[in-house]
């Protein structure tokens, strides 16, 4: 059952971020490779550029892991042996021990993150375009004087003089992929959830959230849903709720026009992003409690947004 929701337009979120996919960047100087629009033929290829239907990388382009001997390998592998054994051992536990009744109470809410101890920040990784040579904003994300988790800095719109970068400006956090035993990839699984829960204190600026839900194909690698926080400023501190129906699509930064709901059984990590676009720069600062998740029973909204139905054999919405 899709939900049409008329206080909601995407077209809003669409200037504010982009509008759709967008892979011309891996073509390159390559040729034409597709009949016009006006020449009713199907779509057939001239000739294939390098990647230009397959990204090899993950991070597009901005992978920075270091170049590691076999020998360095085998040895970082026994010394890991040993704690990959305790965290196999954990997950059989956890296994046998859940018990569905008990993890999942309707208006209670089960904290996932906590940033109360050096070990908690170590969950999360932190860039800005200062950190692949593309600007100059600061950050960092460290306990505050009272104990809580703080991400602040610069942000900086200011771009280098190299030719290359036009615009600039962001600092984003974001947490660590979550794993099983023996380096296998995991998800969060937060489908008998609706709401997301958080204790924050802002500075009066607007962040992103982001859920990645990443795919198996390269495609859907940077499948990512949005919502905006909205923080009021000041002393306080506020608690937020927003409902996972209100989060919509968008891969590399643009708003998707096939939308859906988050795949709530298939959360990779969870990020914040604060830009300086619109003359927005300066000093940032967000303080974090906890951010957990919560099933709200009066929450029956499946999704927010109109769910369009796209004609067959159309490519890369």
């Amino acid at each position: 059952m899709s939900i049409r929701c008329s206080k909601v337009n995407l077209n809003l979120l669409r200037s504010a971020i982009g509008v759709y996919r967008n892979y011309s960047h891996l073509a390159g100087n390559a040729p034409k490779l597709f009949a016009s629009a006006s020449e009713r033929h199907p779509i057939v290829p001239v000739r294939f550029a390098n990647n230009l239907f397959w990204e090899k990388d993950r991070k597009g382009g901005y992978d920075t892991t270091k170049k590691v001997s076999r020998k360095q390998l085998i040895l970082d592998g026994l010394k890991e042996l040993r704690q990959e054994f305790a965290l196999f051992n954990k997950e059989w536990k956890e296994k046998l021990a859940s018990d569905p009744l008990v993890v999942f109470r309707p208006g209670e809410t089960d904290v996932v993150f906590n940033f109360e101890t050096e070990k908690d920040l170590d969950r999360w990784v932190l860039t800005t375009d200062k950190d692949h040579n593309e600007g100059f904003t600061e950050a960092k994300l460290e306990l505050s004087p009272a104990g809580f988790g703080l991400f602040h800095g610069t942000l900086e719109s200011r771009v280098p003089k190299d030719g290359r970068i036009k615009r600039s400006g962001y600092a984003n956090i974001r947490s660590v992929r979550v794993r099983k035993s023996f380096k296998r990839d995991a998800f969060y699984d937060w489908e008998q959830y609706n709401t997301l829960v958080m204790r924050v204190r802002g500075d009066g600026r607007s962040y992103l959230i982001n859920l990645a839900s990443e795919g198996y194909y390269d495609i859907l690698w940077n499948d990512i849903y949005h919502y905006v926080l909205f923080t009021r400023g000041g002393p306080h501190w506020q608690y937020v709720r927003i409902p996972f129906s209100k989060f919509f699509l968008a891969s590399k930064g643009r708003v998707q026009d096939s939308q859906g709901p988050v795949p709530l059984n298939r959360i990779s990590s969870i990020g914040f992003s604060v830009g300086a676009r619109g003359g927005h720069e300066g000093q940032f600062r967000l303080e974090f409690d906890y951010i957990g998740v919560e099933y709200d029973p009066s929450h029956r909204e499946e999704f927010a947004y109109e769910m369009y139905k796209q004609p067959k054999y159309i490519v890369a919405t």
